[in-house]
Formats: C-alpha cells, structure tokens, sequence
C-alpha cells in the first residue's frame, strides 16, 4: 500500500483499530491471503472510503429520527383517537400475547429508565396510573419497540390508518420499520453499512408511482434499496426535504462506487 502521508497515516492507525480499516481495504486487494493491494492503491484512499461511510451513518441517522419520530405521532394518534388514552394497556386490542407483554415490559422498564426526565416527572406528579397516557410513553419507545408495538397491533385496519398516511401498505411498512431498526443499529454502534450485506431486508412496494422503477429487486440486502424508501419517507415528512441532495453530493465527494451498494446502475 502506498502512502502520501505516512505521519498522518500513522495518526489514523493510532485511533482506529486495523481491523476495523481492514473491513475498508479488502476491495482494494489483489491477494487477500498475502496481503497484497492492486496497483496504485493509496492508504489515503481507504480513509475516504472509512469517512464516507461514517458520513453516510450519519446521514441514514438524520432520516431514521424523523421517520421514528413521525411513526410514533401516526402511532399515539391512530390508536389514542380509537382506544383511548391508555390504549397500550389493552391487550385485546393486540395480536400476540407473548409479543404484548414483552413489549410492555420493555415499555415499563423504559419508563422506570427515564424516570427523571422532566415530562415523566410532571405526568407522575399528576396522574396516579400505571403508566403514563400513550402520547406519553411513545416517547420513551426506541425503534425497534415502536416496530414491534405497530405490527403486533391486532386488525388490520388499524395498521392500514397508519400505513395510509405514507401510502405504505401496512404489510410493507411493518417490513420497513424490521428493517430500519436493524439498520438504526448498525449506524448507532459505527459499524460499516455502505456495501453491508443486511440479513433482514423488507417487502418492496410495487407502488406508490413515485417509487415505481426505483427498487433493485435484483439487490434487495444492500443499503440501496434502504436509501429510496428514506428519501421517500423524507418527502412525506419533510415540506422542504434536501436529504437526497446531501446523499448524491456525498457520494459525489468521496467518488464511491455504487454498485458495491446495491445501485443498479449510474
């Protein structure tokens, strides 16, 4: 491997493990058992690529929030408008029993977690039930609670309202939200995501028409087919969304090869 700057290479080495840039360089090898690397392949180059996917987790963290945060409000609405205010305290309303206490136990320990934010504080101060009210307790609901509360919920129909705001079938949306929540934790714990193979991919919509065509059915675990459903996410939620420039400008950047994220083509 070459280097232009080796007393900043040696910085890099110093606070990033080698094996964690190994993960980074292995495209760049010509004979992995050897170690060996292609001709004209730069240490600088393998930085890039370690901080454009570093960027990247970031930039999949920005969308990831807001669609939670929106979900949980579609959520709190839906089912408080329906079942009242403590509506996560009726099981009938839910599918699987095991799957409805063990997400409210979940619930209750987030609670007891959090219990000195402000707002938990207030709600206690004020009402002496269980549990706070549901627009309470969504807000201490992480990703994948908030998934697994969504798609246990009992009729359909009720799925469907929240589905329908995203013009998701519910179906797709409970896969995305699986899937998303895989994702969220992979960026959360800095781990590579830009040529990640995911085990847990989702439903692809064959429609609304502004997604018709997007898909990669052919790629379906890369990261590609995750970014089109954020962005399509995005310009519901978002009334002045640039997420998608920040995406084509980053990949412009770091002059990423694609394909190795599931992208079809150019």
């Amino acid at each position: 491997m070459n280097f232009c700057n080796e007393e900043k290479a040696k910085h890099y080495l110093a606070n990033l493990n080698y094996y964690r840039l190994a993960g980074y360089w292995l495209l760049f090898e010509k004979d992995h058992d050897n170690h060996t690397f292609k001709k004209e392949t730069f240490f600088e180059d393998v930085i890039d690529l370690y901080i454009f996917d570093r960027e990247l987790r970031l930039l999949l963290l920005d969308a990831i929030e807001r669609i939670e945060v929106s979900i949980r409000s579609k959520f709190t609405y839906h089912l408080s408008e329906t079942f009242g205010s403590h509506a996560h305290l009726k099981p009938q309303i839910f599918l699987c029993p095991s799957i409805y206490n063990k997400t409210l136990t979940k619930l209750k320990s987030e609670i007891h977690r959090n219990k000195n934010e402000v707002f938990l504080q207030h709600n206690f101060k004020k009402y002496s039930d269980e549990l706070p009210a549901i627009w309470v307790c969504v807000e201490v609901m992480t990703m994948g609670q908030i998934s697994n509360w969504y798609s246990n919920i009992k009729e359909r129909k009720y799925r469907q309202l929240i589905s329908k705001y995203y013009e998701l079938d519910e179906k797709i949306l409970s896969s995305f939200l699986h899937h998303l929540t895989i994702v969220r934790n992979t960026a959360a714990h800095h781990s590579r995501v830009w040529n990640k193979k995911f085990t847990v991919d989702f439903i692809l919509p064959k429609n609304p028409k502004k997604l018709a065509g997007k898909f990669n059915f052919e790629s379906k675990k890369y990261i590609y087919n995750t970014l089109v459903m954020c962005e399509y996410m995005m310009n519901i939620i978002s009334e002045d969304n640039h997420w998608q420039i920040k995406l084509d400008e980053l990949i412009k950047k770091y002059k990423i090869e694609i394909k190795r994220m599931g992208y079809s083509s150019l």
